[in-house]
């Protein structure tokens, strides 16, 4: 977590008397009579303005503090020069008022840590205080980030999959403690798919070729009861070229464009679209991990079964939960003129090991040509969905 340590500094008003001790952690010292002990009755007495008293809240000593509660420290007949709340090296942040009479910390502290805290008013009084926040019962932090593989390229579709290790009670709560940022502006939502997964998705496509950055703020944050943020996340992700490919399934045709320009035309064959299990998914796909070979399976069917199979199968990308793979097979009396497959894409095997060897997941497969539309929740089926349906699944809207 990043800190900064909020100081504006006052001219002190120069005060003929300094302040007396008001809170047990102030100090300070009292004005003195000029006239004396022995003074007549002549001699006008010299009214001290005054005191300025700090108060600090946690109190004092205080063990089992929340870390989502406040600090608060004010002055009651004076402004505030500084004050500095830290843990260790690491300053909580916070913004005191227009007359500087109150500052109040703005991001939540850190669980089972001790904070001191040290203020002073322009007069010249200051005052400290310790405490100590709760360990919490649950402990919150990101378990997994997808895509978010070092070194590695994705597609212009790709979403940001954030999965927790709890259930997340208080979803606007941490969901306001994500934060994503791009080099090249995007708006984007967060939509929670179920209490332990919240997923970003832009309103169009990331523009190619620059870097997003993923920042989990959790310490601290409230996530349910007992439950609190331990450890904040960044992930940075490097969106590669804009490679974007549209299937005609009544043509019998894929064409593969990157940024913009086409680089690959692959004759293919479809579902065939006996049942709706070998239909392929119209609609927009992205491309979800691939693998050399990839065991297949006929889903809900025994061996024996009518059209039951197990094959392995070269050059696989996936692009669905429902079996959807565009892959190499030898059928080339089929690609270009026919629809005789299990609901894949198959291409000629020098064509699908060429897709296979390009593709980055994230990648954009826009399917048309069939009666079978693709489900948004049917793998990355994310784009399914408009951008304002999508981010009416956000917490904070």
């Amino acid at each position: 977590m990043q800190h900064r340590r909020l100081r504006t500094p006052l001219a002190a008003a120069a005060l003929a008397t300094t302040t007396v001790l008001v809170t047990a952690c102030s100090t300070g010292t009292g004005p003195k009579d000029p006239a004396g002990p022995g003074a007549g009755s002549g001699a006008v007495a010299a009214t001290a303005p005054a005191a300025t008293e700090i108060k600090i809240s946690p109190a004092q000593g205080s063990k089992t503090v929340r870390p989502d509660k406040k600090v608060v420290v004010a002055a009651s007949s004076g402004a505030l020069e500084e004050v500095t709340v830290q843990s260790g090296d690491r300053v909580l942040e916070g913004d005191f008022n227009a007359e500087r009479t109150r500052w109040v910390s703005t991001t939540p502290m850190e669980p089972a840590s001790d904070y001191t805290v040290s203020a002073r008013a322009v007069d010249g009084t200051t005052a400290t205080g310790s405490f100590r926040t709760l360990k919490p019962k649950h402990e919150l932090e990101v378990a997994d980030v997808t895509p978010a593989i070092k070194g590695e390229k994705v597609g212009v579709g790709a979403p940001i999959i954030v999965t927790f290790n709890q259930q997340i009670a208080n979803k606007a709560g941490v969901e306001k403690a994500l934060k994503v940022t791009s080099q090249k502006p995007a708006q984007g939502a967060w939509r929670w798919i179920n209490d332990t997964t919240v997923i970003y998705r832009t309103a169009k496509f990331w523009q190619p070729h620059q870097k997003v950055t993923f920042t989990a703020r959790l310490k601290g944050v409230q996530g349910g009861k007992d439950m609190y943020g331990v450890k904040d996340m960044t992930k940075v992700i490097q969106i590669g070229a804009a490679q974007i490919s549209t299937i005609d399934t009544r043509k019998h045709k894929m064409i593969v464009k990157r940024d913009g320009k086409v680089v690959q035309t692959m004759l293919i064959s479809a579902g065939n679209a006996s049942t709706r299990e070998y239909t392929t998914t119209s609609g927009v796909h992205l491309t979800m991990g691939k693998a050399n070979p990839e065991r297949m399976i006929s889903p809900g069917r025994k061996k024996g079964d009518p059209g039951y199979y197990d094959l392995m199968i070269n050059h696989a990308v996936r692009f669905s939960n429902s079996g959807e793979y565009v892959h190499a097979l030898n059928n080339v009396w089929a690609q270009g003129r026919q629809n005789v497959s299990h609901g894949c894409i198959n291409a000629r095997p020098d064509q699908a090991k060429w897709f296979y060897d390009q593709v980055q997941r994230g990648d954009v497969i826009t399917i048309k040509g069939t009666n079978r539309e693709m489900e948004w929740n049917n793998g990355w089926g994310f784009w399914q969905l408009s951008f304002k349906e999508w981010r009416s699944g956000s917490a904070l809207t």
